[in-house]
């Protein structure tokens, strides 16, 4: 049984980055938690759509087994005006009370600065000199509308495949949930497009559904 903590810049970015690995560990009797860096604001923002972004992370934390949800709360898509240490501060908080085995974290070249921050300030945070936790494996996963549109910044080259052909319904209804962030096809972060996503990584390495990953460091 094994600590999983999952960095997620966005709500619903655990979903369409590791939504169907998180529902495998959760089988493998694995304990999943989750940190959610930023939140949004007024008034650029109702208090409406705040109360219901709310309710939309505590359904899909439940319908996906986390064990815990940690709130950051630094601003959407501000985080550039906070000093890096702040931000990676508080990450080592999270990690060094979950103590993870499994770290996984966004992709360093997302076009979403948020998740470039979160990266750099994550790795800072997962320094393997640490006394405060022994984290075995950190792997990046793929955020659709972020990862590919960021191609030009840092390629996604995947490396480690993870089938998720049991979990991947699940991980759909996951998605449905998170109605403020869903999109029509073909806007890359529909349920359509995320199938496609995720047969297209299946066929990479002969599965018929995986979500892929970049692997940044493994201990054995």
């Amino acid at each position: 049984m094994a600590n999983i903590l999952v960095i997620a810049p966005h709500p619903d970015d655990e979903v369409l980055g590791c939504g169907g690995t998180i529902l495998k560990h959760i089988g493998q009797k694995d304990r999943v938690y989750l940190c959610v860096v930023t939140t949004t604001y007024s008034p650029r923002w109702s208090d409406k759509f705040r109360k219901n972004r709310l309710l939309e992370i505590k359904k899909v934390s439940a319908l996906l087994g986390i064990k815990k949800t940690y709130f950051l709360d630094f601003p959407t898509v501000k985080l550039n005006m906070f000093p890096h240490h702040e931000l990676a501060d508080k990450i080592f908080e999270v990690i060094k009370d979950i103590k993870p085995d499994v770290l996984y974290i966004p992709h360093q070249g997302d076009l979403n600065k948020d998740h470039r921050l979160v990266f750099e300030a994550s790795l800072v945070a997962a320094r393997p000199y640490s006394q405060d936790h022994k984290i075995k494996k950190i792997l990046s996963y793929e955020t659709s509308s972020e990862t590919e549109w960021g191609q030009p910044l840092a390629p996604f080259l995947p490396n480690v495949y993870i089938d998720i052909a049991k979990t991947f319904k699940k991980k759909l209804a996951a998605m449905e949930i998170y109605k403020s962030e869903l999109k029509a096809s073909p806007h890359p972060r529909s349920l359509e497009l995320l199938e496609v996503l995720a047969k297209k990584r299946g066929s990479e390495v002969g599965f018929e559904l995986a979500e892929a990953f970049v692997l940044i460091r493994e201990i054995e």
